[in-house]
């Protein structure tokens, strides 16, 4: 049996071919660097809990360019790479990035609370809003974009890390999806790809 690790890494590359495939029976209305996912995923749709413990949804966001990203607060690697990363993005689109949301769904609802999550995101970017919810919840949204996520035994100190997919959900601002990053594309290409969709101005 494949390592959790292992698992999330098979289904990142299938989900990735499937896009591709599909992708290939109609042309893409924008000149996208990245996966393309126009019309291969339903549109951003979630209720959940803001890292200012305020009710919120997927229509709180539209009118924005949302970076949907799954992961942690007590992630060793992966989440605070990502979201450097996702800084040094916001930062290349200028003035430009206040028409994108970096929102950072919890997959630890039982430690990341809105305060955890609100000194969290804001040590990484002022774009950036940490969301959490119920277990429930949470996992729908997870697998609403085929993404996937596995808590890890518990240590001896009661300590656990969670296994979770790295990629990147790109959403237009009438909440639509349209492209995926990976961490084996290139930071220059996401920029590119956000610029088409910040430019594209707000949904009639």
């Amino acid at each position: 049996m494949k390592p959790p690790r292992a698992r999330l890494a098979a289904l990142l590359a299938l989900l990735i071919a499937g896009v591709l495939l599909a992708g290939c029976h109609g042309a893409a209305p924008l000149p996208f660097r990245l996966t393309n996912l126009t019309g291969h995923m339903p549109p951003l749709e979630f209720n959940l809990t803001s890292d200012e413990d305020k009710p919120v949804s997927a229509e709180d966001y539209r009118g924005k360019v949302v970076l949907l990203f799954f992961g942690y607060t007590h992630c060793p690697d992966v989440c605070p790479l990502t979201m450097a990363q996702l800084h040094v993005v916001m930062q290349k689109l200028g003035p430009r990035a206040d028409g994108a949301r970096i929102l950072f769904v919890s997959v630890d609802p039982a430690r990341d609370t809105p305060a955890v999550l609100h000194g969290y995101v804001n040590a990484f970017d002022k774009h950036a809003v940490g969301l959490t919810g119920k277990p429930r919840a949470v996992e729908a949204l997870v697998k609403r974009y085929r993404s996937a996520f596995t808590r890890e035994p518990s240590g001896k100190d009661g300590n656990y890390e969670v296994s979770h997919s790295s990629a990147i959900y790109v959403f237009d601002r009438a909440g639509n999806p349209r492209v995926l990053y990976t961490p084996a594309d290139k930071q220059e290409d996401l920029v590119h790809d956000l610029q088409l969709l910040l430019d594209q101005g707000e949904p009639t």
